[in-house]
């Protein structure tokens, strides 16, 4: 029976690791959209989120034959429960992806904007946390998810940052009230991102060493041990 659960248990990482990869891909190509103004791009982005959601159901499913089949305790239900949270953030992650990919069109042309407001810096920062959210789950590596769980912290600062250079350039430019107004929801979306990725980096803690860290950004906190 346990040999069977092995079995069960590395399916459903590969799956999740699949699926990780696929949502890490649709956030590349949703910001790559806005900045190139590429809408074949955003279409491809709002096409493939079906195959999350497919991803999303499978894991579920696979989720719950494990539970009806077998009895997990200790690592390996943490492993299961870990899994149900993340693929959960996973598919709320892909269904951000499109909403970022929907604004390409209507800040089609606005790409020197976007950076004079900084929204270059703050999503590359985010890809960067979502890879490393993904990585620490692929790798079973806490210390990894710890640091993510510090950098969301950045995040948050350079959306206050964002939110009072788009206000400041509406005040000044009353034309320019309109994109702002799409790229107020966009940073929005984006810090979401970097959000479900913290989540998961908590998920990790708590399957590697069955710690919930969950709303704690105190460096020492994170450092002490059960």
């Amino acid at each position: 029976m346990y040999h069977y659960l092995e079995e069960e248990l590395e399916q459903l990482k590969t799956k999740i690791i699949k699926m990780g990869s696929l949502v890490e891909e649709q956030i590349e190509l949703a910001v790559r959209s806005l900045f190139e103004g590429n809408l074949d791009l955003a279409k491809t982005v709002i096409s493939r989120d079906d195959e999350v959601d497919k991803y999303d159901i499978k894991i579920d499913k696979h989720c719950q034959r494990i539970f009806a089949l077998t009895q997990p305790v200790a690592f390996d239900l943490r492993l299961i429960m870990s899994a149900l949270m993340i693929n959960s953030d996973l598919e709320r992650m892909g269904d951000i992806a499109v909403n970022i990919s929907e604004r390409a069109e209507p800040l089609l042309g606005y790409s020197d904007l976007l950076k004079k407001v900084k929204v270059d810096e703050m999503s590359d920062k985010v890809r960067k946390i979502v890879k490393m959210g993904i990585d620490c789950f692929v790798n079973s590596d806490a210390e990894l998810a710890k640091k993510i769980i510090l950098m969301d912290e950045e995040v948050d600062h350079l959306d206050k940052l964002i939110f009072d250079l788009i206000t400041q350039e509406m005040k000044e430019n009353s034309e320019m009230i309109v994109p702002c107004s799409h790229i107020l929801t966009l940073i929005r979306n984006i810090e979401r991102l970097s959000d479900h990725a913290t989540n998961i980096a908590e998920d990790v803690i708590f399957l590697i060493d069955a710690k919930i860290i969950k709303h704690s950004k105190d460096p020492e906190n994170l450092k002490q041990k059960e």
